[in-house]
């Protein structure tokens, strides 16, 4: 029942911060750990298909467990801070845990699985409990093989194969004492055979790729460099003496099972500039029945690159080729500052280093395809990078999480662009809000950062999908609360005792008409628009968003190469902003530096940081409150939002007030604190001249009426003002009003408000709670409940005069395993306009009457996700 009631309309997550967290499957399919979920996302439709719950800590690492005819995987292995390796394997099309691998004493690093000829699968996990641990799974049962302890050091990254001839398993592993080691299986154990030398940093990554019966293993390393290994299988064991004059590079050779091996250093690979964190063959591809390893070899780093590396046929000799690489090499960078692409045709530092010796290897490697990335900004590089089964995507992730995708045209090859992706939060999201017509999302975060979500309404009507199309603050606290004030203008706070107004560009609103499929007139029109800059940006020295006007934008070409700057003003531009003309939602570098909504206002009054915010319908007030241990600081503060100026504080609470919400009707203001009572305040009627307005202490819970014996998380209001709920720790839920009366609360000085509903246990603290703006046909009111351990809950209340029975609640739905949220649900809100965000108009039931068939429902948890839900009232 409860799959057909609630259907997840879109996830709003980013990739963890660590390198080995992404992996992309056969078919299709990216996967990435977010939190302490594995996120299955599908880059053609742009959203996540499936969450993956069970891991109790951060995912650290994911993989993907590649089959030998490469066909579509169907398993998976995750690898997480709470000290475990899972197994998921694909049952009926949906992913399940098969199998947990518990033994590790610390967060697990790095994973990696391999197909035995026996069909049972070998897995590999490394920790930072120095240790690297073998295991073997079938038929959804796990064992531990073997455990090999590297004393105080730690490997970073591992990666499994399967010999040439032998078909036994061979293990790489990447240390922290820059060497890589390999293991090879004998007598069902694993044994060192070669320590591998060469980088002067910490080895990074290691990964190893089979390609016409050999093996080559590519590592990079914190020393800027890649270098690539070759493994083959000797004939016999003959020593060789080279003829004169020509040099041979030095083999290292073991014996498995009679077979003799050999490892060489194929080449070394320059051109980072930074660490290079990550990197990653193409995977091979099935042609006519034969499975292909294509020479394709991309890495990451964190001089904000990633380059794609591939040999040339023409030579057999090493050589350094850079005079030919200019004729055929085309670089493309995407610059923050300016939003352009342009073409570089300099290579320096972008070579391979030149080996000098013969052998019968016909191949050059070089940097023959192409380098993308980032040129400026204040972010840190790529964490690790993957690519499409067919080559022509590639994608990264970066250090705050953010997913950078390139893709290329076949019509037009050699020439890459950045695609549309997934994108949101790197930490706990705080709090979040529509806009009053419901067609945008904002939401704010722990992570420093304000998002703006919008549906993405495609002008073939092909499909509606959410993508953040701004990120109107950037911060350097991190940022609690926030209330809409108008369509396009808000309210934010942060863990400083500073308020902050924000207010939309017009290059905001264009971009928002173009890529939601609304009439810009209709929204230039209105009053909300009035006035509005152009854009924003952040000065070199400056904390706060300005306000960019269209005499600030002046046409300014970028200095060619080696062109001297009139002055130093003409060097550091005051603006970083160029206007954004979007059709589709834009990239993670303009999302950083030409998405910023100036701040128009502060706001100061308050002693302590931020924690709760609210704004009435008509638009004329903010309330606000801060942390407070005593009462003198629990006051709330109301502001005018025409002058902006600080209107009453209103006293009553001794603890934190932790959330407000001001009634439909805007003439009640209701609030809930740490002090387990909450206060409802009243709007006076204007005295004399004043138009600002007043408010006073209308009621209050006192110790003999309190009903809630812990802290009052939430509270929300009905849509005909008649009740209001509260929900606390005590993992209680409970209806208030003029209880018997048919009154409005606030309407009746004579009649005292009281429960109205019997005492709803939800069996865990209620953590968030929201009223449906829309009444059930049958009368009842639609309440979703957050809980503290994610899940999220679906009651009807109906009001009855008899609450002896409890029959007054009753469950309609709840989120499941994948759904649900994996920590505390920080807020719900639902969407103040009936139907579906983003889709046309639906059945006359839907637009003309009171009882709309879709209601959406957004939610904001502390696993960085934000999540927005369909809920089919009809099937209630």
């Amino acid at each position: 029942m409860a799959a057909s009631v609630l259907q997840t309309c879109h996830v709003a997550c980013c990739a963890n911060r660590t390198p080995h967290v992404l992996s992309w499957s056969r078919r299709g399919l990216i996967a990435f750990g977010t939190c302490s979920s594995v996120a299955l996302y599908d880059p053609q439709e742009i959203k996540i298909v499936d969450l993956l719950n069970k891991h109790t800590g951060r995912v650290n690492a994911v993989q993907w467990v590649h089959r030998d005819d490469g066909g579509p995987e169907t398993q998976l292995v995750s690898g997480g801070s709470d000290n475990t390796v899972i197994v998921w394997e694909e049952q009926d099309g949906k992913y399940a845990s098969s199998a947990v691998c518990s033994g590790h004493s610390g967060p697990v690093c790095a994973v990696d699985g391999v197909s035995l000829a026996s069909g049972q699968l070998l897995l590999a996990s490394a920790s930072s409990d120095s240790t690297v641990k073998l295991w073997t799974y079938s038929s959804g049962e796990a064992e531990c093989l073997q455990t090999v302890s590297f004393g105080s050091g730690f490997m970073m990254d591992i990666s499994l194969a399967l010999l040439p001839g032998s078909q036994e398993p061979v293990l790489a592993c990447g240390g922290d004492d820059s060497k890589v080691y390999l293991y090879v299986q004998r007598s069902g154990q694993f044994q060192k055979v070669l320590t591998l030398q060469g980088h002067e940093d910490w080895v990074r990554g290691v990964e190893w790729a089979a390609k016409d019966g050999e093996l080559l293993l590519a590592s990079c390393s914190q020393d800027c460099l890649i270098r690539v290994w070759r493994l083959v299988v000797k004939c016999a064991p003959q020593p060789e003496m080279p003829a004169e004059g020509i040099l041979r590079m030095k083999e290292d050779v073991f014996e498995v099972k009679g077979h003799v091996y050999a490892v060489t250093l194929e080449t070394v690979l320059a051109g980072h500039e930074n660490w290079v964190y990550g990197i990653h063959w193409q995977p091979p591809v099935n042609k006519g029945g034969s499975v292909e390893q294509p020479l394709s070899l991309l890495s990451a780093s964190m001089d904000k690159t990633m380059i794609l590396w591939g040999p040339e046929d023409a030579s057999g000799v090493w050589v350094e080729k850079a005079a030919g690489l200019v004729d055929v090499l085309q670089v493309w960078k995407f610059a923050a500052y300016d939003g352009l692409r342009r073409p570089h045709h300099s290579l320096q530092g972008l070579a391979a280093v030149q080996l000098p010796y013969l052998t019968g290897m016909q191949a050059m490697w070089m940097l023959s395809m192409v380098r993308v990335g980032e040129v400026g900004g204040n972010t840190l590089g790529f964490f690790g990078c993957q690519m499409s089964p067919d080559g022509s995507k590639i994608l990264a992730h970066a250090f705050h999480g953010a997913l950078h995708l390139w893709y290329t045209d076949p019509a037009r090859q050699g020439e890459w662009s950045p695609g549309v992706v997934l994108s949101g939060h790197f930490n706990a999201v705080q709090d979040l809000s529509w806009d009053p017509e419901g067609e945008f999302l904002l939401s704010v975060g722990s992570d420093q950062t304000t998002r703006l979500l919008v549906p993405w309404r495609r002008k073939d009507g092909s499909q509606v999908t959410w993508h953040e199309i701004s990120r109107p603050q950037i911060h350097g606290y991190d940022m609690q609360c926030l209330a809409m004030v108008g369509r396009f203008q808000f309210v934010s706070g942060a863990d400083e005792k500073v308020l902050r107004v924000f207010r939309a560009p017009r290059n905001f609103v264009e971009n928002f008409a173009n890529i939601a499929g609304t009439s810009l007139e209709k929204l230039m029109a209105s009053t909300d628009a009035a006035g509005l800059p152009e854009g924003a940006s952040t000065p070199a020295l400056g904390l706060s968003n300005k306000a960019v006007f269209q005499g600030d934008l002046v046409i300014q070409n970028t200095p060619e190469e080696g062109e001297n700057f009139s002055s130093v003003s003409d060097q550091y531009k005051e603006s970083y902003f160029h206007p954004l003309h979007l059709t589709e939602p834009p990239p993670e570098d303009h999302l950083l530096q030409n998405t910023l909504w100036p701040e128009v206002q502060k706001l100061y009054g308050h002693g302590f940081e931020m924690f709760c915010l609210a704004s009435d319908p008509a638009r004329t007030v903010v309330a606000s409150a801060c942390k407070a241990s005593k009462a003198e600081h629990a006051a709330i503060l109301l502001w005018s939002t025409s002058s902006w100026k600080q209107l009453q504080a209103l006293p009553c609470h001794s603890l934190t007030v932790t959330q407000m919400a001001f009634s439909p009707d805007g003439r009640m203001l209701l609030a809930v604190s740490r002090d387990r009572s909450w206060s409802l305040w009243r709007r006076e009627d204007p005295v004399g001249d004043s138009s600002e307005p007043r408010f006073s202490l209308y009621r209050h819970s006192t110790k003999d009426s309190a009903v809630h014996t812990r802290i009052i998380w939430s509270c929300d209001w009905s849509p005909d003002n008649k009740y209001f709920v509260t929900s606390s720790r005590d993992k209680k839920i409970i209806m208030w009003g003029h209880h018997g009366s048919e009154d409005r609360v606030g309407e009746n000085d004579n009649t005292d408000v009281t429960p109205c509903s019997s005492v709803l246990d939800v069996g865990d603290s209620a953590t968030a709670v929201s009223i449906c703006p829309f009444i059930l046909p049958d009368q009842s009111y639609l309440v979703a409940v957050g809980l503290e351990s994610g899940r999220i809950v679906l009651y009807k209340w109906r009001p009855m005069e008899d609450l002896s029975s409890g029959s007054d609640w009753s469950k309609c739905a709840e989120t499941d395993a994948s759904q649900s949220h994996t920590l505390v649900v920080k807020r719900l809100r639902w969407r103040p306009r009936a139907g579906q965000a983003g889709q046309r108009a639906g059945s006359k039931l839907e637009s003309e009457t009171s009882h709309p068939a879709w209601v959406q429902l957004a939610s904001a948890g502390a696993d960085h996700a934000v999540k927005i839900f369909s809920i089919n009232t009809l099937t209630l």
